[in-house]
């Protein structure tokens, strides 16, 4: 596995990075699926609670990268950090994946409340990674300060319903 962390404030331009590491993989051919991280939990618990997570785990297994976008914004509970583990452990040695965080590995206590499990996903997460830290000064903030609009980020280029019938497969 191959992992891309990123790290910095909100606004410096995390996600555009990954969203163009993930444009450039799928027009060389490979399956890149972009997805916010609290997305991805509910989508996982979901399919554990229909005792299908094997399952799941293993339609996710067809994408050469997946994407995790704010990993660090939302506080998450025991059985969401396991699921969230449960995918990252999955994907270790065998998958890409791609995190975007607004923290530093040493304030992940919010993602993984046990301890143990934090110290388990960081470990997986870096020993293979790349690991940008991007810091600056958010590029919306700039722009209200200078009266400008800022441009939206559009996700990789890629059939959202030829993902979304993937994702349900």
């Amino acid at each position: 596995m191959h992992a891309f962390a990123e790290r910095g404030n909100s606004g410096v331009g995390k996600t555009h990075v990954l969203c163009a590491i993930g444009h450039a993989l799928v027009e060389a051919g490979r399956r890149v699926l972009y997805t916010r991280t609290a997305d991805m939990v509910q989508g996982l618990q979901a399919a554990r609670r229909d005792l299908a997570l094997e399952a799941a785990l293993a339609r996710l297994d067809k994408f050469d990268l997946i994407i995790l976008d704010d990993i660090t914004y939302a506080q998450k509970d025991q059985a969401e950090s396991s699921v969230l583990f449960e995918l990252i452990a999955r994907r270790y040695e065998t998958r890409s994946l791609a995190i975007a965080a607004n923290q530093p590995f040493s304030a992940w206590g919010s993602v993984f409340p046990d301890q143990a499990v934090t110290v388990a996903a960081i470990d997986r997460l870096i020993h293979h990674a790349t690991i940008l830290e991007m810091n600056g000064d958010s590029y919306r903030r700039r722009a209200a300060a200078s009266g400008q609009s800022p441009v939206a980020v559009a996700p990789p280029t890629a059939s959202s319903d030829k993902l979304e019938e993937e994702s349900a497969q």
